[in-house]
């Protein structure tokens, strides 16, 4: 705010994330669709901006690691969080995945897996007992993070729900998105969550699938209808200065 009102007129300024202290703290704001901040200088996205855009994706897409073209599909990309200040999980949450997993294992599926700092030990062992049986490839944290590839070559993803970005960027890729859902949650999460679910990216993970569905929705790029907007805005701020010279 102090930067705003020093550099005046002709600096345009841009504040991702809610500010808390009410939009007028910069020319324009973006924040989640879900955030309850609202003004005619915001801008929402049902997801955060993350790196995972349509050509990045593609290029992903152009070659493919032997290690996951050995996989046969289907390929599902289990991507796994853990507790936080919203979500717990239980010894019951755990089995639940194990349970999903296990079906998805004995329908033919092969995994690639990856767990995140926040991952227990419990969670992914239960993970590990479901997919034993299956082709799989699970990061244990050394050498290149496969989670890129992963989202690329995924035929299907299953996310945990605890987290924004790991299921924004899930939604990215316009293949068919399960949320597992912990123990717990918050009105917060749960626009999150149903925002998604009506775009038609994302279904809740049943307990036992006795097939492997297929469905398909406009990938979300939030990054890009971001810097879309951010360039319009800077536009008209330009042409407005424009204006006020020539006065």
């Amino acid at each position: 705010r102090a930067l705003r009102k020093k550099a005046g007129i002709r600096t345009f300024s841009v504040y991702l994330q809610d500010p808390r202290m009410g939009s007028r703290v910069a020319d324009l704001v973006w924040v989640p669709e879900h955030d309850g901040l609202r003004g005619t200088n915001v801008i929402t996205t049902l997801t955060p901006p993350h790196s995972f855009s349509g050509a990045r994706l593609a290029e992903l897409r152009s070659t493919i690691p032997a290690a996951i073209a050995a996989l046969p599909g289907p390929r599902i990309a289990v991507i796994l969080g853990g507790k936080n200040g919203v979500y717990k999980y239980t010894d019951a949450c755990d089995d639940r995945l194990k349970a999903s997993l296990r079906d998805l294992a004995k329908l033919g599926a092969s995994f690639m897996i990856t767990p995140s700092r926040r991952t227990h030990e419990r969670l992914l062992r239960q993970v590990r007992e479901a997919t034993a049986d299956a082709p799989r490839i699970l990061w244990d944290g050394n050498g290149e993070n496969p989670y890129p590839h992963f989202l690329a070559h995924a035929d299907l993803l299953v996310v945990t729900a605890d987290s924004v970005n790991m299921c924004g960027e899930a939604c990215a890729t316009g293949k068919p998105v399960y949320i597992f859902t912990p123990s717990g949650g918050s009105d917060k999460f749960a626009r999150f969550h149903n925002a998604l679910n009506t775009h038609g990216a994302t279904r809740s993970l049943p307990e036992h699938l006795d097939t492997i569905p297929h469905w398909s929705y406009q990938p979300i790029d939030a990054a890009g209808r971001i810097a879309a907007a951010i360039e319009d805005r800077w536009h008209k701020r330009k042409t407005m200065l424009g204006s006020l010279h020539q006065c």
